[in-house]
């Protein structure tokens, strides 16, 4: 009797020890002002079994562009960061959290700033993820490394709004090859060395980029690789910035095998 009842004690002490080593839970926290941020929280949320949250500003932007455009940008220039509603959740719970914004004005939309000077996140491991017109995750990350020193700032993922319906395909791999997920999946090769423009991959960078709002340049130069749908380039472009600078940017475009070329973000 005696030796059954060590038995289970261990049994017991064994069981708590287990549960004090179990995986840390995982938030994915989210700002979304039109839903398109929403949707790519919900598929991390479903792939990795996370928790999830939206959090917003106590005076919430109301959806309609130009509002949206004319207030941000008066408060970027005064420097103003709105009031934080607080989030339905608590993050001090968690020791990963997967950020997720749209990008505005090249980074962040303001909620996260909001979100940034109310909690401390020093020691977490912070993974961004971002919605975006044309670009912005890379300059989004530097300015996060810079908001927060403490954190350990992974690598993010990001997406076009009008290419939201690559995104169950996208977040499978980009979890998979940065280990958030188990799984096998081919590595893409690396692009081929750079060569001048041609008529032909000119016509490629019009089809993808010509009916986007703003002109993003000239391309002078590009790179390759066979993806499993096809063909993804790489455009070095020539351009002038809006103080009238001759500046240079990167952009990714993919060609299918059937279907238009279709950019995929401009990183400048």
């Amino acid at each position: 009797m005696k030796t059954l009842k060590i038995a289970l004690m261990s049994a017991v002490a064994a069981l708590s020890l287990s549960a004090c080593k179990s995986e840390p839970k995982i938030l994915v926290l989210y700002y979304s002002q039109t839903g398109t941020t929403k949707a790519v929280a919900e598929e991390f949320a479903s792939r990795l079994g996370a928790d999830i949250a939206a959090f917003d500003v106590t005076i919430p932007y109301d959806g309609d562009f130009n509002a949206t455009v004319a207030r941000a940008g008066k408060e970027r220039a005064e420097g103003f960061i709105p009031a934080l509603k607080e989030p339905d959740c608590d993050l001090t719970k968690y020791e990963t959290i997967f950020l997720g914004y749209p990008i505005w004005y090249g980074t962040y939309a303001p909620p996260v700033a909001s979100l940034l000077e109310a909690y401390d996140f020093s020691g977490k491991t912070i993974v961004p993820f971002c919605s975006f017109g044309s670009g912005g995750l890379e300059d989004s990350m530097k300015d996060l490394k810079a908001k927060l020193p403490k954190a350990y700032i992974r690598d993010g993922y990001g997406v076009r709004t009008a290419r939201v319906a690559s995104v169950p395909k996208e977040v499978e791999r980009f979890l998979i090859e940065n280990g958030y997920l188990k799984g096998e999946i081919a590595p893409l090769p690396e692009y081929s060395e750079q060569q001048p423009v041609t008529e032909v991959e000119a016509g490629i960078f019009d089809a993808a980029c010509s009916s986007y709002m703003f002109p993003f340049g000239t391309p002078t130069a590009f790179s390759k690789r066979s993806i499993p749908d096809g063909t993804d380039y790489k455009f070095i472009v020539n351009s002038v910035s809006p103080d009238g600078e001759a500046a240079t940017s990167v952009i990714y475009v993919i060609a299918p095998e059937s279907g238009n070329p279709e950019f995929t973000r401009v990183v400048r």
